[in-house]
């Protein structure tokens, strides 16, 4: 059995879901208020023990089976989801080698190592004479006990062995200290405490797994400003987020990522109650960071300090972005009826600008009103880029409007919609003072990349699993094998679903969860044009779902595979596709008439939203079942 249905069959879904949603039995079913969205009057979440599925049916829309629950809930990805689960259920799910194993036991040791010095620290600034000057501090800074705990800070005492000495008294060696980077080599011999007379902040990573130090002086002529911990094998400042670990729930939650400069600018937020920011810890971002951030959402928000400094922080981070994020292509005809693909950013890159000489911490701590409002009105990336640089140079100097339109027009080529690129070159000829016909320019990349512009269906959220799961689970495994054969069987069923005025695929179609985490990484390989699709699947698919590309043929799986008698395998997999959808059109309306049921649309605003979704349904099935005509009318016609 594969990993995935291996846990799946060893855990309940009614028990997870338990620990954080109380839910109430109601016949074979189970629900409650939704965990996603804020809702205290209806409990339009639905758990569904016989499918072993949930869906929330109020304003989230949203459902799936236990690992898309604990991937939201706790906003990891798939893999963190997957390690954990099977963690929890007692599936192994690989086997280290022998070096692959020393070498986790290293860095598990490591991080003891760091766990155990955060409690040193954390006694020193709690417990002694010489923690209270950094204590009293932070209570300038507006912070309060619970947030000084919750992101448990410390102190460093001025010595250079009272850290090394508590260690070693704890059979912790010198070259241990070292290697987890809280002490350096004197050029005479022996080691010496790396962190003096600083107030200590520990780093973790997106697991929230510790790897590293900060630490900010307090002496106001001491230097460094704030000292990190050096590269270990568990710290590498360029692939960490400060404060990641305790933001990616929130981060997906509110589909937004606010990226600040420091660590205080990431705590005081948080103690404001806006717990979406990271810091790239007072370095230009880079491409390991943007990858992190990219897993959790890609609305991005950078608020970094208003100077000098901090706007040309800016700037490079932006250049970063565009050199990193993924890309998504644009449908365009020229005048020869050639089709071309143009890249386009697949994400929203805003920027607020703070007031002068504040930090993010000072004005959410200050006013929270006024942070909520620098981060809603955060201007699209191009109008910033196109202010900050004309602020700057001397507009009226033609080498300096050149030079400007040199920086802006790359990053209006990567917008998406091209009323907005025209807009902005618009824009850009005003603030420049130039003929717009002087900024108008054209790219394109190789045409192998999909079209642009596909809407999930509105009317099939995600959808539980039939009661005959197996088979639905069974046809569901029949598509992505097919897809994963060919990727580009996509383009073809997506071709047909269009003629059919249906929706194109999505994620959504598929209940299960690792047959989604595939469908994403097979739209993925056609985006990208450096490798075929089938090598990009390969080298970027988790190891726990290799199985579903290599096992079985898909005649193994579905023995209907070709159900009508010499009709295109092509055609068959659109057939197929056209049946999985129309299951969970069916399972959707029986499940909206269950919901009506528990008198849970008692408002006529909630009627009539009911009525309308239930209409919804009716008419994509009603599409579907034409759709299903029209196929069977083509077999016969083959025949």
């Amino acid at each position: 059995m594969a990993a995935v249905d291996d846990i799946k069959s060893r855990l309940d879904i009614v028990d997870i879901v338990s620990e954080t949603v109380n839910l109430r039995r109601s016949g074979k079913n189970y629900t409650g208020f939704c965990p996603f969205h804020t809702n205290t009057k209806t409990p339009a979440f639905v758990v569904f023990p016989d499918t072993q599925t949930w869906r929330c049916f109020g304003q989230c829309g949203e459902g799936g089976d236990l690992f898309n629950f604990v991937m939201k809930r706790e906003g990891w990805d798939f893999s963190e989801a997957l390690r954990s689960l099977a963690d929890r259920a007692g599936v192994t799910l690989e086997e280290f080698t022998p070096e692959e194993q020393e070498k986790a036991e290293e860095n598990e040791h490591l991080r003891e190592i760091l766990s155990m010095a955060v409690t040193f620290f954390q006694h020193q600034l709690r417990n002694t004479q010489a923690g209270k000057e950094a204590l009293d501090y932070l209570y300038q800074r507006k912070l309060t006990d619970e947030t000084i705990d919750i992101f448990t800070l410390g102190y460093a005492p001025d010595s250079w062995d009272t850290l090394t000495n508590y260690m070693g008294s704890r059979d912790i060696t010198e070259e241990e200290l070292l290697n987890a980077g809280l002490v350096s080599k004197r050029d005479s011999g022996g080691v010496y405490d790396r962190f003096r007379h600083r107030l200590v902040i520990p780093i973790r990573d997106h697991r929230g797994r510790m790897a590293g130090f900060g630490g900010r002086v307090l002496r106001p002529d001491d230097v460094p400003k704030y000292l990190n911990t050096p590269n270990t094998a568990v710290f590498d400042k360029g692939r960490l987020l400060y404060g990641l670990d305790m933001a990616r729930r929130e981060i997906r939650s509110k589909d937004q990522v606010v990226i600040v400069e420091g660590y205080l600018d990431v705590i005081g937020p948080y103690q404001a109650g806006f717990k979406n920011c990271v810091s790239p810890m007072g370095t230009a971002l880079t491409e390991e960071q943007f990858r992190l951030i990219k897993r959790y959402s890609r609305k991005i928000i950078l608020a970094l300090d208003p100077d000098a400094a901090g706007q040309k922080a800016t700037l490079r981070g932006l250049q970063t972005a565009r050199q990193t994020l993924d890309r998504e292509g644009e449908v365009l005809f020229d005048a020869r009826g050639l089709m071309q693909v143009e890249g386009r950013l697949r994400a929203d890159i805003r920027v607020t600008t703070l007031p002068g000489g504040l930090d993010p911490d000072e004005v959410a701590l200050e006013d929270a009103d006024h942070w909520a409002r620098l981060i809603k009105d955060a201007k699209p990336v191009v109008i910033h880029v196109m202010e900050t640089l004309a602020a700057r140079d001397d507009i009226d100097d033609p080498k300096a409007k050149e030079e400007v339109a040199n920086q802006v027009l790359p990053l209006i080529e990567d917008i998406r919609g091209s009323v907005e690129r025209e807009a902005y070159r618009q824009r850009l000829a005003r603030v420049l003072k130039v003929d717009e016909r002087a900024l108008v320019r054209r790219s394109s990349i190789p045409t192998s990349r999909r079209q642009r512009g596909y809407k999930p269906p509105v009317a099939l959220p995600d959808l539980p699993a039939t009661s005959a799961g197996g088979a639905t689970r069974r046809l569901e495994e029949t598509c992505i094998k097919a897809l994963t054969d060919d990727p580009t069987r996509i383009h073809f069923v997506n071709r047909a679903f269009r003629g059919y005025e249906l929706a194109c695929l999505h994620p959504f179609d598929f209940t299960q969860t690792d047959f989604r985490e595939i469908f994403k990484l097979l739209t993925a390989s056609l985006e990208q044009d450096q490798e075929d699709p089938l090598d990009f699947v390969r080298k970027h698919i988790p190891e726990p779902l290799m199985d579903v590309i290599d096992k079985n043929t898909l005649e193994d799986i579905y023995p209907d595979w070709r159900f009508q008698p010499n009709a295109p395998s092509l055609e068959s997999l659109v057939n197929m596709f056209i049946r999985l959808r129309r299951i969970r059109i069916d399972e959707g309306l029986d499940q909206l008439v269950f919901l009506q049921s528990q008198e849970q649309t008692e408002s006529e605003d909630k009627t009539l939203e009911f009525k309308k979704i239930v209409l919804e349904h009716i008419e994509v099935r009603a599409k579907l079942d034409q759709a299903l005509r029209q196929s069977f009318s083509y077999g016969k016609h083959q025949n």
